[in-house]
Formats: C-alpha cells, sequence, structure tokens
C-alpha cells in the first residue's frame, strides 16, 4: 500500500515523503536499536481450505503512481473495461481526493464498468471519504478502501499521534465509510514495519467496526517472505475475530520480493492479493498481477487455492496497459515478457520440439501467447534449423541442409536478428547457386571521392583459388571486371536491382543482376549484409549460371529473355 499523507491541507498530493531523520529513526526509535519488528519464524495456524484468492487490481491507481505513467479518464475506462474482461474481483479506480480529473475518472468507471468490485481510495479523513462515496455510488458493486499509517516510524515522524489516537481515528473511519457504502476495506499503512501486537490490535479494532476486507500492506518493500508469511499467520493465531473478515496484502517491490512476500501471505491464510498489471507503481512497483495468478494456477500443489481470472487476457491486457501507460514490458519479464516462450539455446530448441514440456511449465495459449517460439540465432542447433526450413517449406537433404545451416551460422555472426525472411533468402540462394563452377572466396574494395575505385577478388573453383584485381567507374563496376579477367566469361549488367530483405539497419541486402553475355541474358542473384558483396555473389551467380549452361549444350536465351 502506497502512502498518501494525512495533512487536511495537501490532499492533492499523492506521494508520501520520509524526513530527513527517516535513517536515524531507524536505529534511535525502534525496540532498543533493533530494526526487525515482525514475528519470528513460527509455523501458520491451519486455515479453513478456501479455494479462492481474490484479485484486487491496483493498476488505475497504484499503478497509475509509477513515474510518467498518467492516464487519462478515456484510458482509464479503456483498462478497466479490459480488466473487467479479465475477470479480476476488485478494480480500485482511482483516489478520488487527488484532483477532479482523479473523481470523475473513478465515477466514470463505476457508472460504466459491470461485474467487479470498483473501489475508491481514501485516507481516513471524512472529506477523502466523502469524495470517495461521491464517486463510487453509482457503481454495481462499490467500496470504499480506507487507509491510516500504523507504525512507529509513521506514528512518531508523520502523524504524531499516539497508539490510541490511530486506533480511535481507524475505527471512526471504518464507520464512517459504511455510513456510505455497506463494502469497507480498511489498510493499516506500512503493516509490516509496524509491531506486531499493535497490528493485531488495530485489525481486530476495524473488523469489529464493520470493515469487511482488511489489507496488510508492505508498504515500502522492507519485508521477506520468511517474516511476511508468519506475519499473516500471527493476526490468524492472535485476532480473536479475524475469520469475519478477508485478509489481504499489498506487497512493494523494492527488494524485488513483492510476488514472493503475496504467495507467502496466501499459504499462510490470506485470500486477497493487491496486485498491478506489469507490476507497475509507486517506485520499483507492486506485485505483478500476471505472476501471482499464473503461479497459484501452475503451482496449485504448493498454494492450493487459485483465482477466478481469466488467463487467456493476461497478455492483451499487459500489452494495453504498456501502450496507454508508456511504460514498456521488458523482454524477459515472467509471463508477458516478449522471451516468456522464446527458446534460442540449441538444447533447449532440441528438447521443445521433442516434447515442450521439457522446457516449459506453462502453455503460452493459457496466457493469451499464440505459441512459443523457437529464435533461430548463433546459440541454435541444427535440428530447429531444419524444423523451421520444413515450416518455411523448403524439403532440402542432409547434405543440402548441412551447407545451409553452416551459411545460417555465418549470418548469425553478422546480424543479432535473424528473421525468417533471411532464412528463406539464404535457401533460395543456395537453391540458385550452382556449385559445379565458382565460388567466392575474398572480395576486398577500394573506393572514394578521391580514391579510384578498386576490386581485388579471389574466388575457389575445383579446389584451385584464383585472384585477379581491376578499377573501374565505381566499386560494382571494377568488382565485375576483376570477376571477368578471372572467369573469362565478360558480361554486361543490363539491370541491377537492390532491396532489403528485413528491416533494421543489420537487414541483408538482396541484389537481383541481369547480366548480357553475348546476346544471351542470365539472370543472378546474391544477398549479404554487405551490398557490395550481395553485388559480387550476383554477378557471379550469374557467370556461374551462363557457363552451367553452355557445358550443358544450353547456351541460353538470346536478349530480351531471361533465365
Amino acid at each position: 500500500m502506497t502512502a498518501f499523507p494525512d495533512d487536511p491541507d495537501d490532499a492533492s498530493s499523492n506521494r508520501s515523503r520520509l524526513g530527513s531523520g527517516y535513517r536515524g529513526a531507524l536505529t534511535r526509535n525502534l525496540t532498543k536499536g533493533r530494526i526487525d519488528t515482525m514475528p519470528d519464524r513460527t509455523p501458520a495456524p491451519a486455515v479453513p481450505p478456501s479455494e479462492r484468492v481474490l484479485i484486487f487490481d491496483t493498476t488505475l491507481r497504484d499503478g497509475e503512481q509509477s513515474p510518467g505513467a498518467t492516464m487519462n479518464r478515456d484510458e482509464k475506462i479503456q483498462v478497466a473495461r479490459a480488466l473487467a474482461r479479465m475477470k479480476v474481483d476488485i478494480i480500485e479506480a482511482g483516489f478520488p481526493i487527488a484532483s477532479p480529473g482523479d473523481h470523475d475518472s473513478v465515477k466514470a468507471i463505476a457508472e460504466q464498468i459491470e461485474g467487479p468490485i470498483v473501489c475508491a481510495l481514501a485516507r481516513s479523513l471524512e472529506k477523502d471519504i466523502l469524495r470517495a462515496a461521491s464517486a463510487v455510488k453509482n457503481a454495481q458493486r462499490p467500496r470504499i478502501h480506507v487507509f491510516l499509517a500504523t507504525s512507529k516510524i509513521h506514528r512518531e515522524f508523520k502523524l504524531n499521534k499516539a497508539k490510541e489516537e490511530i486506533v480511535k481515528q481507524a475505527v471512526e473511519a471504518v464507520r464512517m465509510a459504511l455510513a456510505h457504502c455497506k463494502d469497507v476495506e480498511f489498510s493499516p499503512e506500512d503493516a509490516s514495519r509496524t509491531e506486531p501486537e499493535f497490528l493485531c490490535e488495530v485489525v481486530e479494532a476495524v473488523i469489529a467496526a464493520g470493515a469487511g476486507t482488511v489489507n496488510i500492506p508492505d508498504t515500502v518493500g522492507y519485508a521477506v517472505p520468511e517474516q511476511f508469511g508468519p506475519l499473516v499467520g500471527t493476526l490468524f493465531q492472535k485476532v480473536p475475530n479475524i475469520r469475519q473478515a478477508v485478509i489481504s496484502v499489498h506487497c512493494h517491490n523494492d527488494l524485488g520480493l513483492a510476488v514472493a512476500n503475496s504467495l507467502a501471505a496466501v499459504r499462510a491464510g490470506a485470500r486477497q492479493v493487491e496486485c498491478t498489471v506489469n507490476g507497475i507503481g509507486e517506485r520499483a512497483g507492486n506485485a505483478s498481477l500476471e505472476e501471482v495468478v499464473m503461479a497459484l494456477r501452475t503451482r496449485k500443489d504448493a498454494y492450493g487455492p487459485t483465482t477466478g481470472i481469466d488467463t487467456t487476457k493476461l497478455y492483451p491486457t499487459s500489452r494495453l496497459v504498456a501502450k496507454v501507460t508508456g511504460i514498456n514490458v521488458q523482454r524477459n519479464k515472467a509471463i508477458v515478457g516478449e522471451n516468456a516462450f522464446a527458446h534460442e539455446a540449441g538444447i533447449h530448441q532440441d528438447g521443445m520440439l521433442k516434447d515442450r514440456i521439457t522446457y516449459e511449465i506453462m502453455h503460452p495459449a493459457d496466457v493469451g501467447v499464440e505459441r512459443s517460439r523457437l529464435v533461430l540465432g548463433k546459440h541454435s542447433g541444427r535440428h530447429a534449423f531444419a524444423e523451421r526450413l520444413k515450416e518455411l517449406g523448403y524439403d532440402l537433404g542432409e547434405a543440402e541442409t548441412a551447407t545451409a545451416f553452416e551459411r545460417f551460422k555465418a549470418l548469425c555472426d553478422k546480424k543479432k536478428t535473424v528473421y525468417d525472411a533471411d532464412i528463406a533468402a539464404l535457401v533460395e540462394d543456395q537453391i540458385q547457386a550452382t556449385s559445379a563452377y565458382w565460388d567466392m572466396e575474398l572480395i576486398q574494395v577500394s573506393s572514394g571521392n578521391r580514391t579510384m575505385p578498386t576490386a581485388t577478388v579471389c574466388l575457389k573453383r575445383d579446389g584451385k583459388t584464383y585472384q585477379d584485381a581491376a578499377i573501374g567507374d565505381g566499386p560494382i563496376d571494377a568488382l565485375t571486371k576483376a570477376i571477368d579477367r578471372i572467369t573469362k566469361c565478360p558480361g554486361k549488367i543490363l539491370d541491377y536491382q537492390v532491396r532489403s530483405v528485413t528491416e533494421g539497419r543489420e537487414a541483408q541486402g538482396e541484389v537481383d543482376v541481369k547480366v548480357d553475355f553475348g546476346g544471351h541474358v542470365v539472370h543472378g542473384r546474391g544477398i549479404s549484409t554487405d551490398i557490395v558483396e550481395a553485388s559480387g555473389m550476383a554477378y557471379l551467380n550469374a557467370v556461374s549460371r551462363r557457363m552451367a549452361r553452355a557445358r550443358n549444350g544450353a547456351p541460353g536465351k538470346p536478349t530480351g529473355g531471361s533465365v
């Protein structure tokens, strides 16, 4: 749970500010200098079985507090509709007292969204509660979520209140909210750093006052699973009326443990998890909704209860939130990252082709991803490459596949991303090549606005190497003349075309040439990440095809035709 100021005169602010004495407070004021205020590791008591964990989505409230993630009214409604389609249980639509725009957005969502509970956040202040009630009053299923800080640090440095005053204000806030809405949730802000005995006292008091849900926030992401789970377990042990409310958790990710802490709390008895799509939120963010949901689903054997989320909507909703907020999803993020179901290592790809369960614990379709991707790169093996050739429609023999694979590996060293179009171009170039004649070994070209264009070429045929050089009007002209000197088969380029095979600065270039050999026109084609090299390969391909036809008694076609 992210903190908000409790100063009535600073209602529009939506971030807490720790004073400069915060670090000193840890050493001076906490129980004899000790920072750890959570209970020792003790087994959590048995909790009556429940097969459902409620998902409380706070993307539109806490998620929007992520720097740069502000959404307008229409964008919030669009995201809320996606959350409803995904079947989240509760949507925390915003903090109405923060601004008129936030109030209007919450009000619009409350009026338009059906299915989930629509919740508004409020401090434990009368004007906040009235503003929240005004925003959600027309919701099909409204909720008011009130909060008040309870930790020693917040009591002394932010609120300047005694424990008795905190309990009294919390109870009054719950009762006030109940006068306007039957569904009220209460959060003791900074619960993970609150003295356990006092936390139990507050929780018991707000449940007695009528709170139907009590949320236990790790506001600053300080907790670790080995402590946070037992903290929730302590509530079930020591709060006599605990069964009268749903116990919720809201974990921040400052130490990268938000999901782990949330799952530890579920094991201890929590039955609501507050989270955000893509884990966005204040500072390092919140528990990631998709990670919590899929962990409960995939490891039901470890956690027991699951959720009512339509998991096939996880990926599209993730992409929508990324688009609306401008915060892109990291490629290697669990569940919805671009690489979550992508495999490049040859050993992994071989296993995947034999049975996907060798390297995947979830089916991509379950989260809305069409299928797994075997990403072909320098780490890929021959098995995956051969399978991709079949998918692309090429039926090559073992020797041809081996040759294509070696050329593919060489290409991977030149460009970072290899696309299907790159592979197709390699294979088509290989199919068109005439192995009985010339192979390109080396090209070296020198050119410039004050330099005579010069090309040195090294060709190989029947195990022998031939080298020569030439000058020309440009690098391509010099290159073709050097090839002519070696092959003794001069030609004249009638047409020269170059195009990019794929996108990006590292894209392969494909060169097509139409060459006239003494009245007979032949096509040639070459591909490379170097356009000059591709040009030389295309011209040499045409020379080889012309010589092959001459040897086979088919001298070619007269000018005007092509082969």
